[in-house]
């Protein structure tokens, strides 16, 4: 930690004359430099957990992680692209409105709630992980009803619109998600800011079908491996056991 806050020295000492670039000009400069005082941070901090998580026990096995999960990158483009959908074709006072957004962000923060807790409780996993699968699908339900109530026509499955999602969905690329911390943009690959709004409704259809079957997928090796391993009251249980025989 000493050494992590060492390097975050500059921060401390920052001034005018000595900032990196020169001192910003515009909003967009001051953004800039946010940004990497944030990014050190983050860095030097993570540098740090990972030098002082030597020595831990089984009994706490290794957990989080879930950015690297694509289930949960899935979650995040999801919530960004709802955010952008509501806020172009859905009245922002109307309570659908809110319980969209709502429904897209509880389907993320589920997952990396679940993914935290799986330390010492994989039944808390489970049941978060459900919970993401089941917002997400109430989401779902929203964008069908935004479809047919509007008489929009709904892809089917095997439509070129929908194949063509379901493919850039399977090849996105790692650069959509290098620098999500960094950045204080909208995460839009499929530029909903752009297309119409049934071209928007049927392309969020398409990306909630795909994660929803990741969880599910999730969901079904969560629960084979809690079967097969036990949980944290098994893991207790057999480290105590164990120190007592060891006496």
């Amino acid at each position: 930690m000493k050494h992590a806050l060492r390097k975050l020295e500059w921060i401390a000492k920052l001034t005018p004359e000595n900032c990196p670039g020169g001192m910003p000009e515009d909003d967009r400069a001051w953004r800039d430099l946010v940004n990497r005082i944030i990014k050190d941070v983050r860095l030097d901090l993570r540098e740090s957990d990972q030098s002082d998580s030597s020595g831990k026990s089984d009994l706490i096995p290794k957990h989080g992680g879930c950015r690297n999960l694509r289930c949960f990158q899935s979650g995040e483009i999801i919530y960004d692209a709802t955010q952008i959908f509501c806020d172009r074709f859905i009245p922002k006072r109307s309570r659908t409105h809110d319980q969209m957004v709502q429904a897209a962000r509880s389907g993320r923060q589920n997952i990396a709630e679940g993914s935290m807790a799986s330390g010492t409780s994989k039944k808390t996993e489970l049941r978060l992980t459900n919970v993401a699968k089941a917002s997400l699908e109430e989401l779902m339900l929203d964008h069908e009803d935004f479809l047919r109530q509007k008489r929009l026509r709904r892809w089917d499955k095997d439509t070129p619109e929908a194949l063509a999602v379901r493919k850039r969905y399977r090849t996105y690329p790692e650069a959509w998600f290098k620098h999500r911390e960094d950045s204080t943009d909208l995460l839009d690959p499929y530029d909903l800011e752009k297309v119409d709004q049934t071209v928007a409704a049927n392309t969020l259809i398409c990306l909630i079908n795909q994660a929803t079957y990741l969880l599910k997928c999730q969901l079904n090796t969560q629960a084979h491996k809690f079967t097969e391993k036990g949980g944290f009251t098994e893991r207790l249980y057999k480290t105590r056991r164990a120190r007592r025989d060891a006496r």
